[in-house]
C-alpha cells in the first residue's frame, strides 16, 4: 500500500481532519522552534494523495500526531533501520573510531535451529554444510553479546599500528571498566592487554607503557608503524581494554594500501 494512502487512513482512523493535524503540526513546531516541523494543508494533501514524500520534520510531527511508530513509518517508505549496519560495512573509513551498535526492533534473529546430529564438534566444520534448519529466535536470548553495556570500535583500513594480530577493518569490542593500564601480568602477545584509545586527533587501538605522565602507545612489531609517545593527562582518554575481535582472515582488497605502507617504512630509516 502507498505509505501516503496509508497515512491517511491513520488520519482518518482517529478522526482528525487537514486543520486539525496543521495545528497539532504547528504546536510542535513552535515547541521546537524550528519552521519544518509545521505541515501545511496543501502539502498534507500532497503526502496523502500525490505520493509527495514528506522531509524528515514533517515525518516526524506526522508520527507524533498519529500516534505511530517513527522507525515502522520509514519502513514504509521502503527505509528498513535494521539494515543499517549491513550497509555501512560497504564503507572503509581510513581511521580507527568507535561505533556504536543498537538492537533494531524487530524481535528475532535468524540462527541455525538444528545440526547434523553426526558432526564432531572437536573438529573444525564448515557451519554452512552443517545446519540442517534455520529459525527466529528472539534477540532477548543473545544476552551474551551484551550490546547494551559493550561497546564496539573498527579499526581502520590504513591502520596498521596492531597488524597483523589486529587487522585493518576488524571490530573489537571493548569493555570500558578495564581502564587502567596494566604493567605486567601477560605470559605472550595473545595475553597482552590491548587498549581502545580517544586521542586528540582520533582514535588509538594498541598496546600502552605508562611511566608517570607519558603514555607510550607500541605497535605490534610487525607493524610499519612506529611507537609514539604522549601525555597520559593531556592527550588521552582510556575508553577501555579490547575483549573480544571480529575481523578477515585473509587479506582485503581495501588493504593494498598496508603494503604500500610497509614499503614506505622498509625504504625509510627510523
Amino acid at each position: 500500500m502507498d505509505p501516503g494512502l496509508r497515512l491517511k487512513r491513520v488520519r482518518e482512523g482517529l478522526g482528525l481532519r487537514y486543520r486539525d493535524v496543521e495545528h497539532a503540526a504547528n504546536i510542535i513546531a513552535k515547541r521546537r522552534k524550528n519552521s519544518d516541523f509545521a505541515v501545511g494543508l496543501s502539502r498534507l494533501a500532497d503526502i496523502e494523495n500525490r505520493g509527495v514524500i514528506p522531509s524528515l520534520h514533517r515525518l516526524y510531527s506526522l508520527c507524533a500526531i498519529y500516534r505511530i511508530d517513527f522507525e515502522e513509518v520509514l519502513d514504509w517508505y521502503g527505509v528498513d533501520l535494521s539494515g543499517i549496519w549491513a550497509d555501512a560495512t560497504t564503507v572503509h573509513p581510513p581511521n580507527t573510531h568507535p561505533i556504536d551498535l543498537y538492537e533494531p526492533k524487530v524481535g528475532a534473529v535468524r540462527v541455525p535451529l538444528q545440526l547434523d546430529p553426526g558432526i564432531d564438534f572437536s573438529k573444525t566444520q564448515f557451519l554452512s554444510r552443517i545446519v540442517q534448519r534455520w529459525g527466529n529466535v528472539p534477540l532477548v536470548m543473545l544476552n551474551a553479546l551484551d550490546l547494551e553495556n559493550a561497546r564496539y570500535g573498527m579499526i581502520g583500513w590504513q591502520d596498521t599500528r596492531m597488524s597483523p594480530l589486529l587487522r585493518p577493518g576488524a571490530v573489537v569490542q571493548i569493555d570500558m571498566e578495564r581502564r587502567q593500564i596494566a604493567s605486567s601480568g601477560w605470559t605472550s602477545e595473545y595475553d597482552r592487554p590491548i587498549y581502545f584509545l580517544e586521542l586528540r586527533g582520533g582514535y588509538a587501538c594498541c598496546w600502552c607503557n605508562r611511566s608517570g605522565d607519558q603514555l607510550f602507545l607500541q605497535p605490534h612489531h610487525g607493524s610499519p608503524d612506529p611507537p609514539e609517545i604522549v601525555s597520559f593527562s593531556r592527550d588521552v582518554d582510556v575508553i577501555g581494554q579490547v575483549v573480544g575481535v571480529a575481523m578477515h582472515l585473509t587479506p582485503q582488497p581495501s588493504l593494498s594500501s598496508v603494503a604500500e605502507k610497509r614499503a614506505r617504512a622498509v625504504s625509510t630509516p627510523r
